[in-house]
């Protein structure tokens, strides 16, 4: 067989194979035996290893996993991935139903599109001209993770859409004659598609059982998996998972007047949907979905938690807009939190990094929703008043929507006898000093700042991000060079040498390598990143920020002694006097950078050679204050909050008498509202730029 033979073979080997590979793994349907398939597989592969000049990328054969990944590489969405709303009830429907609805037109009655809500990992897929070009997490909505590579192994995901013509021809069966007749070649040239990859139930019981054969333990749940499978460094792992792929949103290439539109035309371009989804008019409709979907749902091949409501009208849905992470006209209605009854076997107390006594239940191990629970956070002594609750007793474990345990109810007719009162210790359980109520009772704290929990607590949160951000300086290993006595506080953290990690049993010098560069790298950090790593009571990451501002006001930060310097020039009063501060968090910061302890702590970090790195601030928009509402077209809320901090502004989240602008973009929230009545001057997207340009 000569080159153009093997050419025209290999063109039609890929279309034979593609054929059947969307009957069986998006249409669940099977002409030939998997035997037959290989052997056409096989004699492709073949053909382009001896003609490799001719293997493209969207070829079958380039499923196959490829050579492990050092690392991801990050992704910058263009079209946010945003969250969606939780609802636990058919009332929580009601109220978003009635807040949607005044902010549509009066004569606008609404349908919706209610889909499943898949329990797996949500992925965006990129495809230029008809081929997959990029494969990506959501991660935190505006920055994820490529993952092209384990993408390509799962069947479910078409390496090249349907061309155009076969395209149209979907959408004439699907009844969009008109949406076929307006479509263009060039309507394909980038499409951008999202879904959820999850894993089957069967699967899952095939993995766990390889699990068991080989000693380890099994898996919690499928979502776990899936998740884990689609991050793995090595995609041989992902492709040795048989993960599926449903697809439900097309962000861009075709444009469509619905929700419902844009699953038929995910459909006709070769996307697996899911075909239970269904349009439904009113909340009569929603509830009627959700009852039905949540009687059937043990019988489904695939783990759900709820239902997906959105607005069907896509003009409608883009009108609402976006409140923080997630768009208003949609919404995620799960199932009741899954519940299981256990027993409270004890209940101890742990120390946080600001020495916060918390009570912690330890229970029975009892499995909620596929996840074996042992420990349930009580939070404070009035949280275990509220239940009534005693070691020894029954209580009911849940795990709201799916994620986060909680004792929600004790059963106090179980009760033998034995069961014991809990009391709030009066000194701490890790270093024996006094213990002081604040904020009546509710909070519990140990006074001494040198206690051991404490200084573990601090270390874990000094290394963390967005603090340090020390990759490699986990819990695991901080608690083993505690063990060790290789590290007292954080400031030995940059004394380690690699000699020293590296004798330690299990750690290797490569590894010990790896983690001395992380520190050396560590050592340059902006001030407001070095301020919240210092685990000041009541300051968070923005609180973090505005204390830097004030600090570089009094003069330039280059090493940790300057900070004692200019501390030590600003007055309680002057802290109390910043944007939102009030007397406990003025006090707070006043005490701390008087506190001796605390002085040392920070000379010592000098001393260590930690260096302050923070960009050259303008002070064009000094004392001025801005809040944001809606979407802006130039740029996130995020980025435009840095541009504000960077010209000595100040950006935050709510909006009060203080506030000098509130930044409105389309679909404002409820913060326009409160900045009419309180008389804060309005602006829009165009008059906040000249600011920043004047």
């Amino acid at each position: 067989m000569n080159k153009e033979e093997a050419r025209v073979r290999i063109e039609k080997l890929r279309k034979e194979i593609d054929y059947h590979r969307y009957l069986y793994h998006v249409l669940d349907r099977q002409e030939i035996s998997d035997a037959a398939l290989d052997s056409l597989k096989k004699e492709l592969f073949d053909l382009e290893q001896q003609y490799p000049d001719l293997i493209t990328p969207d070829s079958p054969t380039q499923r196959v996993a490829g050579k492990p990944l050092k690392q991801f590489k990050k992704v910058s969405h263009e079209v946010p991935m945003l969250s969606l709303n939780d609802a636990f009830s058919e009332e929580d429907v009601s109220n978003w139903y009635k807040s949607i609805k005044k902010l549509l037109p009066a004569n606008v009655e609404p349908d919706f599109y209610c889909e499943q809500k898949f329990d797996g990992l949500a992925i965006s897929l990129i495809y230029e001209n008809e081929i997959f070009t990029l494969g990506s997490t959501r991660g935190d909505g505006y920055v994820g993770e490529d993952v092209s590579q384990n993408l390509k192994t799962i069947e479910s995901i078409p390496l090249r859409l349907f061309p155009y013509e076969r395209v149209v021809k979907n959408l004439e069966k699907a009844g969009l004659e008109k949406l076929a007749k307006t479509l263009k070649p060039g309507d394909l040239k980038k499409i951008e598609v999202r879904g959820e990859v999850i894993l089957t139930k069967k699967e899952f019981k095939r993995i766990n059982e390889e699990q068991i054969k080989k000693g380890l333990a099994p898996y919690a749940n499928p979502r776990n998996v899936a998740s884990g499978s689609v991050r793995q460094l090595d995609p041989k792992i992902t492709a040795a998972r048989k993960l599926c792929f449903f697809a439900y949103d097309l962000i861009s290439g075709i444009k469509t007047e619905t929700h419902e539109e844009k699953h038929l035309v995910l459909e006709a371009l070769g996307f697996k949907i899911h075909q239970h989804n269904r349009r439904v008019e009113n909340l009569k409709g929603i509830f009627e979905f959700h009852k039905e979907t949540e009687k059937n749902r043990q019988k489904l091949d695939y783990e759900i938690d709820g239902i997906v409501i959105i607005v069907n009208n896509n003009h409608y849905f883009d009108l609402l807009g976006v409140v923080g992470k997630a768009p208003r006209g949609a919404l995620a209605y799960k199932f009741a939190p899954k519940e299981a009854t256990t027993i409270v076997e004890d209940i101890t107390v742990q120390v946080g990094r600001t020495g916060v006594l918390t009570p912690v239940a330890h229970l029975k191990p009892v499995s909620v929703g596929g996840v074996t629970i042992s420990r349930s956070t009580l939070h404070n002594k009035e949280e275990i008043k509220r239940l009534g609750l005693k070691i020894g007793d029954t209580v009911i474990v849940s795990r709201a929507g799916d994620v986060i345990p909680q004792i929600v109810k004790v059963l106090p007719h179980l009760r033998t006898g034995k069961e014991k009162e809990f009391k709030m210790p009066k000194n701490c359980p890790v270093c024996g000093s006094p213990v002081k109520e604040e904020e009546g009772g509710i909070i519990v704290r140990c006074t001494n700042k040198n206690c051991f929990a404490q200084n573990r607590e601090r270390l874990y949160h000094f290394v963390s991000k967005p603090a340090f951000d020390i990759v490699g300086l986990g819990p695991k290993n901080l608690d083993r060079f505690i063990e060790e006595k290789l590290i007292g506080d954080v400031s030995d953290i940059f004394t380690l040498k690699a000699g020293d990690i590296a004798s330690l049993e299990h750690f290797g010098e490569k590894s010990a390598d790896n983690i001395i560069r992380s520190i050396e790298k560590a050592k340059e950090i902006e001030l407001g990143r070095f301020i919240y790593a210092l685990s000041i009571l009541h300051i968070g990451e923005e609180y973090s920020r505005i204390v830097a501002q004030k600090l570089l006001e009094k003069r330039k930060i280059k090493r940790p002694r300057d900070i004692l310097k200019a501390a030590d020039e600003i007055t309680l009063e002057e802290w109390h006097s910043l944007y939102t501060f009030g007397p406990k968090v003025a006090q707070s910061l006043f005490q701390f950078f008087k506190d001796k302890h605390n002085r040392n702590l920070i000379l010592k970090l000098d001393k260590v050679g930690i260096e302050i790195v923070e960009p050259a601030i303008s002070h064009k928009l000094k004392g001025l204050t801005f809040a944001f509402t809606g979407t802006l077209k130039r740029f996130s809320r995020e980025e435009a909050k840095q541009k504000v901090r960077a010209l000595g502004g100040e950006a935050l989240e709510n909006v009060s008498q203080k506030t000098n602008y509130l930044v409105v973009g389309e679909a404002p929230g409820e913060k326009l509202e409160k900045a009419k009545k309180l008389k804060v001057k309005i602006i829009n997207e165009e008059e906040f730029l000249k600011i920043l340009e004047s």
